[in-house]
């Protein structure tokens, strides 16, 4: 048998290194993801106001993401908050659905999309449709995000308030492996007014921090805190409940 000699047998371990680096690569990012998530929460917060009189809620979703950083999604979760402030009406669901484009550079990330928040459910006549539509952009840093939000629409159900917006500052700081502290401050703006009231009655700033624990696999759990500034006459509702009060919640979820 012929002995290979020095040059071509180092020819040969480096080709296969490299084909073995260039298939790993290409596994690590398929042209097309399909991921779901799932969880189960104390309560659903949303822009630091409950969406479910501080009761629990069920929550997932399924998105789509091509390798160009194109992406489609939808999410829901059950609510309570129209049923809770609006006689005559029954909508006990959220289903969001959204697309956009994102990409990370380095240590630089940006994303624009659009998000259409749905709210079906049976309503009176008069009842202003809670149904919303918002365009956004995010920059990030590293593990620092800032994301502005813009309505297309009148926003949650508060009539004359298109042009509304929300501006969100957050960080995930990683601790180690399994364990993060996520921050966050926002404000929300409403725009325009109703018979002669000004909207900004709706407008406050809310602030969260949170500490989430990776374990198992695909499994995460965590615990937070929220608190605004949000006026309690505009966000009380007929059930005495302060939706924009600090509140705590936790939760357990699963992404695949």
């Amino acid at each position: 048998m012929k002995h290979l000699t020095k040059p071509l047998l180092t020819t040969l371990i480096v080709g296969l290194f490299t084909s073995n680096a260039i298939l790993a690569s290409e596994a690590a990012t398929p042209e097309h993801t399909f991921t779901t998530n799932v969880g189960l929460y104390s309560q659903y917060i949303y822009r630091g106001i409950s969406q479910t009189n501080k009761k629990p809620a069920l929550q997932g979703g399924i998105d789509y993401a091509h390798a160009s950083g194109f992406y489609l999604g939808t999410w829901g979760s059950n609510i309570s908050w129209i049923s809770d402030a609006t006689a005559n009406t029954s909508s006990s669901l959220e289903l969001d659905v959204y697309g956009g484009f994102k990409k990370t550079i380095g240590d630089v990330s940006y994303d624009a999309g659009v998000l259409y928040y749905k709210y079906p459910g049976s309503y009176s006549s008069s009842f202003v449709s809670a149904d919303t539509t918002e365009i956004y952009g995010q920059a990030g840093w590293k593990w620092v995000t800032l994301k502005y939000s813009h309505s297309l629409t009148n926003l949650f159900g508060i009539d004359n308030s298109k042009n509304s917006y929300y501006l969100d500052l957050s960080g995930s700081i990683p601790i180690n492996d399994q364990f993060s502290v996520n921050v966050h401050a926002g404000r929300q703006k409403y725009k325009g007014e109703n018979n002669s009231i000004d909207n900004d009655q709706y407008s406050y700033t809310d602030y969260k921090v949170e500490g989430v624990m990776t374990f198992a696999k695909d499994w995460s759990t965590g615990v937070g805190y929220t608190k605004t500034n949000a006026g309690t006459a505009a966000y009380t509702n007929p059930q005495g409940t302060f939706l924009g009060d600090g509140m705590a919640y936790a939760f357990v979820k699963r992404a695949l």
